[in-house]
């Protein structure tokens, strides 16, 4: 009975009204005054509370302030990361193809049939077999545009035999003149002959044929000091048989600017003479159908 008691009395002090009143000091004037009770108090500082703790977690998530809190994730700056890697990555790979591209280039001058093939990049745990492709009406339009290209590109069969094609995206190109000389040894498929021999003068300057970018430029045994530029769509020029190199690896020459100076370096060489050949998607052209020599 007195525990009741005690506990109505606690209630009932929880709710008796007081009354605050500012007065003023000297002419003890009511400037304010309002009721309450303690109960009235603590539900009043509970809501500030509340409140308080509200606004601190939207000022926390929705503004950049949360940025200068230890330890909290920035989403952004993942993204950022992630981009930036993945970038990373594709650079890594490139430059991989690049060097592999280049030192198969030089495996081909060389007359060496190491060949070098980009690795495939492993894979793990994706299942091929679960992958559904189907064709759709825009595939097969891009198909047979694609194909219908394709009936006209230049390329040589295996019997050697030079099938009909449309090169206009090169024969608009403005060929220069490496030098000006005589053509001893045409263009010969039949024979593995892929470019064409012009006799000169020693010491003569050879020029470039096009502009472009030198991805090799060193000395065999066979072709001496030889010098490979690469142009735009996929066309490649070669020089072979100089005595001097002007131009090194990574260097851009322009249209007819001198590379090298003619000579006889190799043992494939029976006096001053250049060795020129052109490339356009891994097919030997010959030169002759482009460039007017004498």
């Amino acid at each position: 009975m007195a525990k009741r008691k005690s506990r109505e009395k606690w209630y009932q002090k929880l709710r008796v009204i007081y009354r605050l009143v500012l007065l003023n000091e000297q002419t003890f004037e009511e400037r304010f005054s309002f009721r309450l009770s303690r109960m009235n108090v603590i539900i009043s500082l509970l809501s500030i509370i509340v409140i308080l703790i509200v606004f601190t977690f939207f000022l926390i998530a929705y503004t950049p302030i949360r940025e200068y809190i230890p330890g909290y994730p920035d989403i952004d700056q993942r993204k950022e990361l992630y981009k930036l890697n993945m970038i990373a990555d594709s650079l890594t790979n490139s430059m991989r193809q690049k060097d592999i591209y280049l030192q198969n280039i030089k495996n081909i001058i060389e007359d060496n049939n190491d060949l070098h093939v980009q690795p495939e990049l492993e894979n793990e745990g994706i299942l091929y077999d679960s992958i559904t492709i189907t064709k759709s009406e825009q595939d097969s339009i891009l198909r047979a545009e694609f194909e219908s290209q394709e009936m006209y590109n230049l390329y040589f069969t295996e019997s050697g035999v030079k099938a009909e094609s449309s090169r206009t995206s090169i024969r608009n190109f403005n060929f220069f003149r490496p030098l000006n000389g005589i053509i001893t040894s045409p263009f010969d498929h039949t024979e593995k002959h892929y470019g064409i021999d012009v006799v000169i003068a020693k010491n003569e300057a050879v020029m470039a044929t096009l502009e472009g970018t030198v991805i090799y430029a060193g000395w065999t045994i066979e072709t001496g000091h030889v010098i490979v530029l690469q142009h735009e769509q996929n066309l490649v020029s070669v020089y072979k048989h100089n005595s001097v190199l002007l131009k090194s690896e990574g260097d851009i020459a322009k249209a007819g600017e001198p590379i090298a100076i003619a000579g006889q370096s190799g043992e494939l060489t029976t006096g001053p003479h250049l060795h020129f050949e052109l490339w356009y998607n891994g097919t030997p052209l010959n030169p002759e159908e482009y460039i007017i020599f004498n």
